[in-house]
């Protein structure tokens, strides 16, 4: 019996959980994240933000074309932002992924129907079991041609009338897009155990079957 105090804690620090809106895991903190970097030349950037980041990279980098997908921080004023500034609330930033591309291969429009299809767009400030402004559905874009893919998306969803009331995601500017701590980079590769167990938890998996149906993640594995 002496040792169930050192074993309750280990589980604990051993399995990602919600609480109170920020997920809690055993990780080393990392330095400050890095400035944003440009795309090499050729390529094109996209970037959403659809709740825990960790849950948006897996639907993009199965993605024919997808040349690499980044966790981050976006939308907001605070530079140099950390999770746990981010998490708390405060900065304005929403957890985001980046979205490097080839255009000859894979299409904004094709990126856009991935988006939809892994969040909940009925919402305000929240994705699943996590709340709050960070984790508010959004499209930032870079050019015109984004913006009008991204709002003519959006028409549609609208005008099938699939969903009741609003569609809450934003179609916003682009702006500084802060990279995320090496930690959560391609989390759902490095941790899988911890990942699913996150993502059951939270409810994502069931709510984009009860939303989407067949398309719910896009038809990609999540």
């Amino acid at each position: 019996m002496k040792n169930l105090g050192w074993i309750f804690g280990l589980s604990l620090l051993g399995v990602a959980l919600t609480w109170g809106g920020a997920r809690l895991w055993a990780a080393p903190k990392d330095a400050a994240p890095a400035a944003p970097e440009s795309p090499a030349a050729g390529v094109a950037k996209a970037t959403f933000a659809g709740g825990c980041f960790w849950c948006m990279e897996g639907p993009f980098d199965h993605l024919d074309g997808v040349i690499s997908t980044t966790s981050g921080y976006t939308g907001g004023w605070k530079k140099y932002p950390t999770y746990e500034e981010v998490s708390a609330g405060g900065t304005g930033h929403a957890e985001s992924v980046q979205v490097i591309y080839d255009p000859k291969k894979v299409s904004y429009e094709k990126l856009l129907y991935v988006f939809w299809r892994n969040v909940d767009p009925t919402v305000k400030d929240q994705q699943f079991c996590d709340h709050g402004n960070q984790y508010r559905t959004a499209i930032f874009v870079h050019d015109e041609a984004q913006k009008k893919a991204a709002e003519e998306s959006k028409a549609a969803l609208e005008a099938s009338k699939k969903f009741p009331g609003k569609i809450r995601t934003d179609i916003v500017q682009a702006g500084a897009f802060w990279p995320a701590e090496d930690y959560h980079q391609d989390y759902y590769l490095k941790n899988p155990i911890r990942y699913k167990y996150y993502r059951g938890r939270c409810g994502r998996d069931a709510r984009l079957d009860q939303l989407w149906g067949a398309e719910a993640r896009g038809g990609e594995a999540h």
